[in-house]
């Protein structure tokens, strides 16, 4: 195709990339000459509107509907992928359920339901897909120009600093900052397993323009990540052949204060 870029050749699927922070990154990536297969959920003219900007940067870019609450789904996004492109060389877990529960709070308790879609979504999908990837990559002849495929998790700052706060939704990204180590051993030396870890990047909920800046500043650098942060740090591990089995938290330094409350509380 007239006008792709050096890294034509290299394919990065995003989970959850039609708005938001997958956009940006998968914007990034695109910038850089990737081909990229965009994922997305619910938000099929946000994904049409994210892909137009894509393929308008000269490479070649998919988005594929998928429900990653069913297995059969994960099968099929990843399938389409390497059908569209013959392999996939970084996948960035972006899609997440974020909802507010707490033990202690009797009007947004934990509840079963509750439980079981943040683990469908942010844990089991992103190790099924990372699976998928490994088994993939085992048939394929290695690369011979230096780069190490690589699974990226999108995970929390908070996860070294913890709070009860949208206590499932923690809960099920610790269990992937766990998976995300232990899939660095189990894939290596084909694959390696990286998380990556936002401070507060965007509103959220019902968070206003003004309490959300106020919690961003809330940092030793006086600033947290932006969406750019994360989208060069994304695109940095993904060329990154030594880094594996380790979180890259960048935050501002928003890990190392101690918070009783989820930041996006702390507007005081």
């Amino acid at each position: 195709m007239e006008g792709l870029k050096t890294s034509s050749h290299r394919t990065v699927l995003l989970t959850g990339a039609a708005k938001r922070l997958g956009k940006a990154i998968a914007l990034h990536f695109a910038k850089a000459g990737w081909n990229v297969v965009l994922h997305y959920g619910n938000s099929k003219q946000d994904a049409i509107d994210t892909l137009e900007q894509i393929k308008a940067l000269g490479v070649r870019a998919i988005a594929i509907q998928a429900n990653l609450a069913q297995p059969d789904a994960i099968k099929t996004l990843f399938q389409a992928s390497v059908d569209e492109f013959g392999r996939v060389d970084c996948l960035i877990n972006s899609a997440s359920v974020f909802e507010y529960d707490r033990p202690s709070q009797k009007a947004h308790m934990v509840t079963q339901s509750g439980l079981v879609r943040n683990i469908q979504v942010n844990l089991a999908a992103p190790v099924l897909l990372a699976q998928e990837m490994f088994h993939h990559l085992q048939k394929q002849l290695a690369r011979n120009d230096g780069l190490v495929p690589v699974t990226i998790q999108l995970l929390d700052q908070k996860l070294i600093n913890l709070n009860p706060d949208y206590f499932s939704y923690t809960l099920s990204k610790s269990a992937l900052l766990t998976a995300t180590e232990m899939m660095a051993l189990d894939f290596a030396p084909t694959l390696r397993s990286v998380g990556l870890a936002p401070g507060i990047t965007l509103p959220s909920g019902k968070q206003t323009e003004v309490e959300f800046l106020q919690a961003h500043q809330m940092t030793p650098m006086g600033y947290s990540s932006s969406t750019d942060d994360i989208a060069q740090a994304a695109l940095f591990i993904a060329n990154a052949k030594a880094i594996t089995g380790t979180t890259i938290y960048v935050d501002g330094g928003q890990h190392l204060i101690p918070s009783r409350r989820d930041v996006m509380f702390n507007t005081q």
